[in-house]
């Protein structure tokens, strides 16, 4: 089991992290060919860029409708918001219901911390998951949310004694243009959960960093 889980104060404790993040915010695109820059896929927009401030969504094979799965409008805005309103609404894909694989997918988050990332938000909900990041160099964007899907899956699958699909394909991310993004973003990803109506306040919900706001205070 990867370190992290509810009580265990991450590496990001605290608003350090994002101070030290906003210092080093550019939209200077990264020159190494080991990040893409813009690239598509699917139909999906992404930027990929070493020192990103992103905010990344990654959701479950479930979590939406397969009627709307089908019918996703062709504008990438359009397409983010649609299932950016279904997530919050957490009719679908509950696949991260129980604490171990809330545990399981926090952990992961928490493990590449300071090693592939820079991890200043994340909350892991039941169908889905938010992530703010600073990308690192030589770590781009597919390749580290490759890594935290392929590991949970298989984590989650063996503890339930089943294979297959765990996780959606693709992903959502934006990058940070602005200290006020980030903070507004940091916001709806601890908000989540009060907007989902699955707690009363943020710090009430434990697999995100709102929960360690009690004892800093």
């Amino acid at each position: 089991m990867l370190p992290g889980g509810p009580g265990v104060g991450p590496p990001a404790s605290g608003r350090l992290r994002v101070l030290r993040a906003l210092k080093k915010l550019s939209m200077t695109e990264s020159r190494s060919t080991e990040h893409k820059g813009w690239y598509s896929r699917n139909y999906l927009p992404h930027f990929d860029s070493a020192e990103m401030v992103q905010h990344i969504v990654f959701r479950t094979i479930g979590s939406l409708p397969q009627d709307v799965a089908r019918t996703l409008p062709e504008d990438a805005r359009a397409v983010r918001k649609l299932i950016e309103e279904l997530l919050d609404c957490g009719e679908h894909g509950h696949e991260l219901i129980d604490d171990f694989s809330r545990q399981t997918v926090e952990g992961a988050l928490l493990h590449g911390d300071g090693r592939r990332y820079r991890l200043l938000a994340w909350c892991v909900m039941p169908s889905h998951v938010h992530v703010l990041i600073e990308q690192m160099q030589g770590f781009p964007l597919a390749q580290v949310v490759r890594a935290w899907k392929s590991f949970t899956a298989l984590q989650i699958n063996r503890a339930r004694g089943r294979t297959g699909s765990f996780w959606a394909r693709d992903f959502f991310d934006r990058y940070m243009r602005n200290e006020d993004q980030i903070w507004r973003a940091i916001s709806y990803i601890e908000g989540n959960p009060v907007k989902a109506r699955l707690v009363v306040a943020a710090a009430d919900w434990p697999f995100s960093p709102a929960r360690l706001e009690r004892t800093l205070q």
